[in-house]
């Protein structure tokens, strides 16, 4: 690759702004070394970053050696070194993975404050087609077989700064022979003749052994996923127009969509939604679980009487008539329009008066005669105001949460009660809004169940001189 090809995939396939710095991760050996030449040929701002992994005795030399290129070039070089042994033990990953997301939170970190542009890799054609093995081994659909592309957004590490490999066409033989020619002198890892590790046992035993039934095994896989990589790009963008249809709201840890939109997809639309709310969930999980998607879309069209199921990397299925919400914890999601108060909280309600609620609502009490009150007034009340009987209440009247064993007299029902549980379910109420909901109650009973409906006992009829109008305000 000449500088000018260089240059021409950095501004076309990197979309790089050529105006600010540049951080560029070179371990020392011959790709990361090209790959610096080359953005140091082509005059830009580059910032050295090396991540020493303490997993060889001679890392130290090598950070070393990166160092003095750095310095011969008059370039800016950050160093961080990390135990990634002990992270990867801690937290239950492969020395390789712990040791990717080691290397990349340092770039990042360093990119975001350095103000750069972006991060630059030296991934190469090689890397690609082993990259694209991994994947079909572990039975990914269309998004890993695609491979790695030159410019990538990687929320998990930022949501701004890209990710850019503008070696991904150059294949290893060409870098060494770079290398060669530009008198670069690269140190070599011994641990990538390791067959231990996944990726070098794809390297040195599987693509040789795939090379014996075609010679061109490795051109063929790289022409396959770039020709894969246009029609996942076509295919991004039907997901993201039909996302917008079908995304009803999203908050923190969670997001809802339209059910009925949804099971009305094909089934290829349907599970490409389903992976899509799980990544922007979960942007950290490399390969969805094909199992879970399936899961997701049985659920979708035939959902259990639970209405929930857990789904893949601590996320919850959970469906409330129309909603099909996605979550971290289905039973903490809290709607805008409900009046919450604390849970286990019960304060004694002034009358008249009014108490501030959760969410901006607030609860008004008022005393009047009877004759206040016209006859239409009562029948076209809302769901959030109640008429009482004064003579029928005990004082003082409570504002409460929900009990064990809480029983309701509903209006209607001529007196016969009913478990609390029971008539929210008839009513309903999703059971996350169960344990903040207030309860209005007189000598231990409830009076109204606040939003939905009033108790028999305590309603108003042709006896009553006297009544108290509870009303729930929101915020303006």
């Amino acid at each position: 690759m000449d500088l000018y090809q260089f240059n021409q995939i950095l501004l076309e396939k990197c979309a790089l702004d050529l105006e600010r710095p540049l951080v560029v991760g070179v371990s020392g050996g011959p790709d990361s070394l090209c790959l610096l030449d080359l953005l140091d040929k082509a005059g830009l701002p580059v910032i050295v970053a090396h991540y020493d992994h303490n997993l060889r005795p001679e890392s130290g030399v090598e950070a070393k050696s990166v160092e003095r290129e750095a310095v011969r070039r008059g370039l800016k070089f950050v160093l961080e070194q990390g135990n990634v042994r002990e992270a990867a033990q801690t937290e239950g990953l492969s020395i390789e993975e712990a040791a990717r997301q080691a290397r990349y939170r340092f770039l990042f970190s360093q990119a975001r404050a350095s103000g750069a542009g972006a991060v630059a890799v030296a991934h190469h054609a090689d890397d690609q087609v082993e990259t694209v093995l991994m994947h079909l081994l572990r039975g990914s659909g269309l998004s890993g077989l695609k491979g790695m592309t030159y410019r990538a957004i990687l929320p998990v590490w930022d949501s701004e700064i890209p990710l850019i490999r503008p070696l991904l066409s150059m294949w290893r033989t060409e870098i060494l022979s770079y290398c060669k020619n530009n008198r670069l002198d690269p140190v070599m890892d011994h641990t990538n003749l390791d067959t231990r590790y996944f990726r070098n046992r794809l390297r040195h035993e599987l693509i040789p052994s795939l090379e014996s039934y075609n010679p061109q095994i490795r051109e063929g896989i790289l022409r396959m996923s770039r020709a894969l990589a246009e029609d996942y790009e076509l295919l991004r963008e039907v997901i993201r127009q039909n996302w917008d249809r079908c995304l009803l709201r999203e908050g923190e840890g969670y997001l809802v969509l339209d059910f009925e939109l949804l099971r009305g997809y094909s089934g290829g639309l349907r599970k490409n939604m389903i992976r899509e709310a799980i990544g922007r969930l979960r942007p950290a999980l490399r390969d969805i679980d094909y199992e879970a998607v399936v899961r997701a879309e049985s659920f979708i069209l035939s959902p259990p009487a639970a209405r929930r199921i857990e789904l893949v990397g601590n996320l919850w299925l959970g469906l409330e008539g129309n909603s099909l919400f996605v979550a971290e914890n289905l039973d903490r999601i809290l709607e805008p329009d409900w009046p919450l108060m604390e849970a286990g909280h019960e304060i004694v309600l002034p009358v008249p008066g009014s108490i501030e609620l959760q969410q901006g609502w607030s609860l008004v009490t008022a005393l009047g005669s009877i004759e206040d009150v016209s006859r239409e007034k009562l029948l076209e009340s809302s769901p959030n105001e109640a008429w009482l009987d004064v003579d029928r209440l005990e004082d003082p009247l409570v504002l409460r949460t929900r009990r064990p064993g809480d029983r309701f007299q509903p209006l209607g029902m001529g007196g016969h009660s009913l478990k609390l549980a029971d008539f929210w379910i008839n009513e309903r109420l999703p059971r996350r809004a169960r344990e903040k909901w207030p309860l209005v109650c007189s000598g231990g009973r409830i009076a109204w169940v606040c939003g939905s409906r009033l108790a028999e006992p305590f309603r108003v009829t042709g006896t009553t001189r006297r009544v108290l109008h509870l009303k729930l305000l929101p915020s303006v």
